[in-house]
Order: structure tokens, then C-alpha cells, then sequence
């Protein structure tokens, strides 16, 4: 049965898309002007969708989840239960092309077909020559000839899984597939816009060593760094990452030299937040940019939409602060002036963040000198679910998106991710008032967590401090004594809270597991602060409707743990 429906859903898909891989007009209609692209507002940077902007409330599906018609099938409506609006998905070379030359879209097709029907816009993820570093996704024609398609070589001459950047072959092979999915999904929906964004490869870098150390890599490192590198770290001196900018002033800011030259001898720094072989890094980001950069810009003359690369972030401890721990030369915050110089068809660069404990940190760096914040991997659990609130809110970032949020099993149930659910209702209700103030000084957010449990900002005149909700997962918590109790492992347990001045001294506040309390913003000031209203409630059809109005001795605004709310309020002075 299982042939019999693919090869009926293979018939339907190729009715429905006839010719698709010819010039047929009818597909090849594109609507120019509402193309989907990224434009400033204020600070901010928005996703512009049909002319009008679009926040992202996202999800990340397993890795081979898009790998199978059947599998695929119940995603779509599972997704828009939980409230998602967009899904970050993959298509993959060796699907696209199983043979050298000759590609099969049938996959992306149902893909961009299923998502449509459910209302959902897709963030496609090429799985190119590297994924989480390794080139496991490649053809099987590639793995199998290394000779045109070489590998790294580590520092021992050991041969690892990583398609080389040097490889010339391997650089144009990759091109040329992936302008032909864009070529493809410009004709299967250049009018409707369900594809809104691609992610150029993933993870990239490489692991077990902080650089290739190939013959022809080995050459390249000894030679003078590249003219064009050295022209935009001259140009843009004043905005580069501090630990390049230091490490280039060691040097006496050389203006040509070998890499070592110009940047120093690489050397292993104690602190995870240091910039150990930070030469090697930067090499190898050069050298990944550029290959990226080819891919990128053939992709765009065929359909011109956002393209972003990810990275996989440095790790805390000594065992993971490393490049070769993580991918070295992957888009991280100390090489993103690099990937700017060499890869200018990349619109800007995401961390998948799973080091939740230096979330705020990581959202800093990533968003330094400008690069807009969208977050395309990180935790699911009611802990991301708070953060969220703080993501949309202090860094008017463009979308969030918990990795495997489809369960990894086509019989995951939604419920599987309902904090995730709860708080995207919420944002859902939200949407047109955070895209109205994003990029101005009336929107930001407050985070907390067991290691900081206060969080301040000002905004619209006040004073606003938050602090992390009481916590109820210890043995016994709100079980009925006598009953046995089950040990379960701890929890990460966070507070946020998205907060929107609408006015001076007025707010719409939405969050999870926090408590808020609210002070005159001068700390000379003897005057106290009270609700002059305060109520909970929901926007219905973008209209403010009140569930109740609160006075007394719950005259508080406080956000439970296990559930979104949303506050509006006006303040007075006494």
C-alpha cells in the first residue's frame, strides 16, 4: 500500500506542477514587488512578507523528518495546533540530486504544498555539503570520489567526513544543485510565498581539528591573507568584534602578511569566552564564507529571498571553548566580519542556542554591530517557553524556533510541546502591537532564571524589576501527603516577560513564572508607584478584551509557571 500512495501522491504532485523544471510561464509568475526580503524598522530588522511584516513564531523539525511522504503528512496541521506559524525544515542534496545532474523535487514539493494547506510559511534548510560539520547529507556520488570531491585532513593527516572548502569540484557541484531548487521553488511558488527564508547549509566548520591542515590548506594558511579580507577590516576597523580588533593590534595592524602574520601565532585561552586559535578561526571562516558565498549568490539570482547561515556556538569548559570542538570557521560571533567581507548574499547570521544558561549573552554578541536576531535552533521546554517572551521583546528579533518541535515521531502528540503552544497563543494575540513598536524604545523584555533572579529595565517612565516565579518541582510539590513520591531530575526553570509601552505609564505585558513589581525610574525620588488599572485578559480579533479587573490584594502582576498571561495596565506617581 505504501508503494501504491507514493506513487499516487508522486502522479498528483507532478500534475499539480507540470514541467516544473522547464521555463512553463505559468510557473514562472513570480510576484516581484511582495517578493518576501528583510527591511529596517528603527533598530529593528523585520521579515517583509506580501508588503506587510511578518513575525516568525517557529518551529525546528528533526533533521529527517522532511525524508519521507507518508512520515511528512500529519506535520502540517500538528504544527499549526500548537500555534506555530512558520516551520524550519530541510531539503537535502542527496534527495535533490541522487544522481549527478539529475534532480528530483517531489519531496520539496510535498513539503511546500503541505505547509500551504495548513497556513504555515516555511524556512527551508539546504543540507548541502555540511551539516552539523560532517557531509553526511552529500550524494552518494560525491562520497564516493574523493578524488574530485576531497576531505579535511586534520592536523595528524587523519582523514575525516568533512567535504574540503578548497575543493573547487565540490563548491560548484553544490552550487549548481542548489540554484536549482531555488529555480524550483520560484516556479512552484514565487506567487504564494510559503517558502520566506533559506538557511544556507548547517552547523558548518570543522569538528576534530581547528583547521584542515591539507596540503593545499597548509599552502593557503602560509600565504598572504586576501586583499579584499584585509580592505574590509581597514574600512570597518571601528565596529569589528573586539577580540579580532585585539588580536590584529598585537600584530601592529599589519595591512598584508601571512595569516599568522597578521593576526598572531593561535594559541589555547582559558576562558570559554576568549578567542583561543583565534588565526585558525578565522582561515577557515575566509575559506567557508567564500564557499558558502557562491552557493549563495547563484541562489539568489534564481529567486531572490533572505538566506542566513547558523552556527553551532563555543561551549563553556575546557573541553568545549576550542575551535575543533566546535566547528571551527562556522559563522561564531568573533568571525561574523569575516563571513560579512566574504559572503555579502548572506543576509545576517543565527546561533542555535542551547547554552541556555548564557542565553542573554549569546543574544548580545549575535546581535553586535547590527546583525538582526533570529533564533532557528534552541530548547522546547517551559523554560524556552518563557524565554521567548524576553526574545521578542529586548531584541525585537525576527522569529524563534525549538529544535525538533514535531516530537521526532509521527505519532507525537501536541500536547508533547504545550508550553511552547501556550506561549505562542499568546505572542499570536500580540503579533501586530510587537511588529508596531519593534525597533523603538517602547518595547523590551526582562529574563530570569535560578543563577539571576532579577531583571530591571526602564521603559515608558518607570522602573520595572522582575523576579523569577516561586518554583514547584521539589519532592512532594502539590502531591497530597501520604503518597509515594517519584524522584524526578531537575528542571531548567526560567521567568520572562515581553513588555510594550503604549504610553507613559502604560503598558501591555505578556509572560510566564514571573512577578513584576514597579518604581519611579529617578533612584533620588521619594515617590511610590501604583495601578491606576490593571487587568488580565486576551486580544480577541486585535481588540482588548478584559477577563478581569484587579484591586486589593491582587493589586499584583504576576505570571504563573505553568501558563501564559497577559497584563494591561496604566501607572500613577504618589
Amino acid at each position: 500500500m505504501k508503494t501504491i500512495f507514493r506513487s499516487a501522491f508522486l502522479l498528483t504532485v507532478t500534475s499539480l506542477f507540470i514541467a516544473c523544471s522547464g521555463d512553463n510561464p505559468i510557473l514562472n509568475i513570480v510576484d516581484k514587488g511582495n517578493i518576501p526580503h528583510i527591511d529596517k524598522q528603527g533598530s529593528a530588522t523585520q521579515l517583509i512578507i506580501g508588503g506587510d511584516p511578518f513575525l516568525m513564531l517557529g518551529g525546528e523539525l528533526h533533521n529527517s523528518s522532511m525524508g519521507g511522504f507518508e512520515y511528512m503528512r500529519p506535520i502540517w496541521k500538528r504544527m499549526a495546533d500548537a500555534n506555530l506559524n512558520t516551520v524550519i525544515a530541510t531539503a537535502s542534496w542527496e534527495l535533490v540530486e541522487p544522481r549527478e545532474g539529475e534532480f528530483d523535487f517531489a519531496l520539496v514539493d510535498s513539503m511546500i504544498l503541505g505547509a500551504r494547506k495548513e497556513g504555515l510559511k516555511l524556512v527551508v534548510i539546504w543540507f548541502g555539503s555540511w551539516k552539523n560539520s560532517a557531509s553526511t547529507y552529500v550524494p552518494s556520488w560525491v562520497k564516493l570520489d574523493q578524488k574530485r570531491y576531497p576531505l579535511v585532513k586534520d592536523e595528524s593527516g587523519n582523514t575525516l567526513n568533512i567535504l574540503s572548502t578548497f575543493s573547487e569540484e565540490a563548491a560548484n557541484a553544490d552550487t549548481r544543485a542548489y540554484a536549482a531548487l531555488m529555480k524550483h521553488i520560484r516556479q512552484i511558488d514565487g506567487r504564494h510565498h510559503t517558502v520566506v527564508m533559506m538557511q544556507v547549509e548547517n552547523e558548518i566548520g570543522t569538528l576534530r581539528t581547528n583547521r584542515d591542515y591539507s596540503e593545499t590548506a597548509n599552502a593557503a594558511f602560509n600565504s598572504p591573507v586576501p586583499a579584499e579580507l584585509m580592505d574590509y577590516l581597514e574600512k570597518n576597523k571601528a565596529t569589528l568584534h573586539p577580540g579580532v580588533l585585539e588580536a590584529w593590534g598585537r600584530q601592529g595592524f599589519m595591512k598584508s602578511g601571512t595569516w599568522e602574520g597578521v593576526f598572531g601565532k593561535g594559541v589555547l585561552v582559558d576562558d570559554w569566552k576568549g578567542m583561543s586559535y583565534l588565526t585558525e578561526e578565522l582561515f577557515m571562516a575566509w575559506h567557508y564564507a567564500k564557499y558558502v558565498e557562491k552557493i549563495a549568490a547563484a541562489g539568489k539570482k534564481e529567486y531572490d529571498i533572505p538566506m542566513y547561515v547558523n552556527a553551532w556556538l563555543k561551549q563553556p569548559g575546557t573541553s568545549g571553548h576550542a575551535p575543533g570542538n566546535y566547528p571551527s570557521g562556522g559563522p561564531s560571533p568573533q568571525v561574523i566580519d569575516v563571513w560579512r567581507a566574504a559572503a555579502p548574499s548572506i543576509d545576517f547570521i543565527a546561533p542555535d542556542i542551547y547554552i541556555v544558561d548564557h542565553f542573554r549573552y549569546i543574544c548580545d554578541q549575535y546581535t553586535l554591530s547590527g546583525n538582526p536576531l533570529f533564533i532557528p535552533e534552541t530548547t522546547g521546554d517551559a523554560a524556552s517557553a518563557a524565554r521567548a517572551f524576553f526574545t521578542y521583546g529586548r531584541y525585537s528579533a525576527m522569529g524563534y524556533a525549538p529544535f525538533g518541535i514535531d516530537g521526532g515521531d509521527a505519532g507525537a502528540n501536541v500536547n508533547d510541546i504545550s508550553d511552547m503552544k501556550d506561549s505562542y497563543g499568546t505572542l499570536k494575540q500580540l503579533i501586530p502591537l510587537i511588529l508596531k513598536y519593534q525597533g523603538t524604545e517602547n518595547i523590551s523584555g526582562l529574563l530570569v532564571n535560578e543563577n539571576e533572579r532579577v531583571d530591571t529595565v526602564i521603559i515608558g517612565g518607570y522602573k520595572i524589576r522582575g523576579t523569577l516565579g516561586r518554583r514547584f518541582d521539589f519532592a512532594g510539590a502539590g502531591i497530597p501527603g501520604g503518597q509515594a513520591q517519584q524522584q524526578q531530575p531537575p528542571r531548567r526553570v526560567a521567568g520572562g516577560a515581553l513588555i510594550i509601552s503604549t504610553g507613559p505609564g502604560e503598558y501591555i505585558i505578556a509572560g510566564r513564572n514571573m512577578s513584576l513589581n514597579f518604581a519611579v525610574a529617578d533612584p533620588g525620588s521619594k515617590l511610590r508607584v501604583s495601578f491606576l488599572s490593571l487587568e488580565d485578559g486576551n486580544f480577541v480579533d486585535n481588540t482588548w478584551v478584559t477577563g478581569r479587573r484587579l484591586n486589593g490584594d491582587e493589586f499584583r502582576v504576576s505570571f504563573p509557571a505553568d501558563r501564559s498571561k497577559i497584563f494591561k495596565l496604566s501607572l500613577y506617581q504618589y
